[in-house]
């Protein structure tokens, strides 16, 4: 009695230990199931060694509530992960089967419930354990820590069954299978992807399931008024044990719908705002704060710890393979364990040429929040590529009607005008200034440093570079290779919304010059005495 009590204590706080090391160790996305699977063993443990001395009506209490905890264990298991995301189904069989076994013990099996010792609640227990285990075994057959529930699951079934019928010590080691089982699936790293979280499917919901849903909750009360009616309740145990879990599905059955249907709400609810925010926005920081006032709502704001829309990717934040143009988001490992960034890239075919540096939105945060919200924030980051593409075409028609007017205005004018972009290319130009280099069309992508003499270009290049306005001095050359002396005075207005870019005016003050000086950057040979005897501070500085 005692050797056997203390086997099965070193059994149980081994196996509650071992399940709190792996949870330790491998920090699963969600704990809770696992703490109840130790729960479950501490409940089974106390049970075992009650039964050891002799205390079976004390013991059979911890069996019941080692039933209860691993099936809200299991429950919790399938509840948005990613082997289980949508356990509706699941749960439907689970209460038909439930009451179907109850059919079945007590009207086909026999009168008393029971076959032989073999108690009928702990066998529909088992089996129900063993069916919710059996399911997340074969939604990935490749996860060893799912394969080890379901072995530990088996073995409590096989006890169950085969204890009663024949007592002895191959039959007691059917229930150390249970123990060995359920706290190795908490040491194989495999564990973490039991509660791996993933977005909930969308399932709009089947009238045959509802039917059959509500069909297997009313079987348990019409067992039990067949049974009144005969005039002995001779399974009322069973039956209440059978309409108490009926019941747990049905309201967790419910329950997910109502949540689903609660979230799908807040989604559309959110997302209209933050398409009216991003269709009404101007400018790139108005986009921004929708983005960030849609992301607060659609996430817990203490699960989420960065919100970035950025134009560049930094090559940590580049999807691990390949991104194709289908590519909505990828997965990124973050700092802390239980962290994962998630990048929604901003290009949307076929408006990714209205920005070709794209850009994403980063949010870094929980990874159950985050893959809650995946196809939302997907959704969010469409809107905002949308909104920037929008904002870009207008500023950039804008900048064209822009250029239009001006040219009209300016047709006729005798003022050399150019309107440059940051990266000195000319935008526009007016036909004065196409007249003096002596070209109908300036060509395509031309670049002021084309027009410069190659020894000014330097200092025109430094000078537009820096913020703020100026004038300079310098030469023009023609494609004859002629060259003109111009002032030119820029004005920077690379920061208004419409221009975005440099305003140039040139005058012409070649006349000015002596003849001589006219060509500043020629060689000048010993038959020009004039050039070479004059030393005046005009000679010496030619503009």
């Amino acid at each position: 009695m005692f050797w056997g009590a203390l086997a099965w204590s070193l059994l149980g706080v081994g196996g509650v230990a071992a399940i709190a090391w792996g949870v330790r160790r491998h920090r699963p996305a969600r704990t809770a199931p696992w703490w109840l699977l130790a729960g479950s063993v501490a409940a089974l443990t106390v049970g075992d060694v009650c039964y050891a001395y002799g205390h079976r009506d004390l013991a059979e209490p911890f069996y019941m509530s080692m039933f209860g905890s691993v099936s809200l264990c299991l429950l919790q298991f399938t509840r948005g992960g990613v082997l289980l995301p949508d356990r509706a189904r699941l749960i439907d069989l689970l209460a038909f089967a439930c009451s179907t076994l109850l059919v079945i013990w007590v009207f086909v099996i026999g009168a008393q419930g029971r076959m032989g010792a073999v108690p009928a609640a702990d066998v529909i227990g088992g089996l129900l354990l063993v069916v919710v285990a059996g399911r997340l075994a074969t939604a990935d057959r490749r996860n060893v820590s799912a394969r080890l529930l379901l072995i530990g699951a088996l073995g409590l079934l096989a006890g169950d069954v085969c204890y009663p019928l024949a007592e002895g010590p191959l039959t007691e080691s059917l229930f150390v299978v249970l123990y060995v089982g359920w706290a190795a699936s908490a040491l194989h790293p495999s564990m973490v992807r039991l509660t791996e979280p993933a977005p909930t499917p969308h399932d709009p919901g089947k009238f045959r399931w509802a039917v059959l849903l509500a069909a297997s909750a009313g079987v348990p009360p019409t067992v039990l008024l067949i049974e009144a009616l005969q005039g002995t309740v001779r399974d009322g145990v069973v039956i209440a044990v059978t309409g108490a879990i009926t019941l747990l599905l049905v309201i967790t059955r419910l329950a997910d719908s109502i949540r689903r249907h609660g979230q799908a709400l807040t989604r559309e609810h959110v997302l209209r705002a933050a398409t009216a925010a991003l269709v009404a926005a101007a400018d790139r920081p108005a986009v921004d704060a929708a983005v960030r006032a849609a992301v607060a709502q659609l996430l817990p704001p203490q699960d989420v710890r960065r919100v970035a829309l950025v134009d560049e990717l930094t090559p940590a934040e580049l999807p691990p393979e390949p991104a194709g143009p289908a590519t909505r988001s990828w997965w990124l490992d973050a700092v802390e364990p239980d962290e994962r960034t998630m990048v929604c890239p901003l290009r949307l075919e076929p408006l990714d040429v209205a920005r070709p540096s794209g850009g994403a939105l980063v949010l870094t945060g929980r990874r159950e929040s985050l893959a809650t919200g995946h196809d939302a924030l997907e959704v969010l980051a469409g809107q905002a590529a949308l909104a920037l593409d929008r904002i870009t075409l207008v500023e950039a028609v804008g900048r064209r009607d822009s250029d239009l007017y001006l040219r009209a205005v300016i047709r006729n004018t005798a003022d050399l005008m150019a309107v440059i972009d940051a990266d000195q290319r000319i935008r526009y130009s007016s036909p004065a200034l196409r007249d003096l280099l002596g070209q109908d069309e300036l060509p395509p992508l031309t670049t002021l440093d084309e027009l410069i003499h190659p020894d000014d270009r330097a200092m025109v290049r430094d000078a537009l570079r820096a913020q703020g306005d100026g004038v300079l001095h310098c030469a023009l050359q023609r494609a004859d290779l002629t060259q003109v002396l111009i002032e030119l005075t820029y004005r920077d207005l690379r920061e208004d919304r419409l221009v975005q870019g440099l305003v140039v005016t040139m005058r012409d003050i070649t006349r000015n010059h002596d003849p001589a000086e006219r060509h500043p950057h020629a060689e000048h040979g010993g038959d020009m005495p004039a050039w070479v005897n004059r030393r005046s501070a005009q000679q010496r500085f030619r503009y």
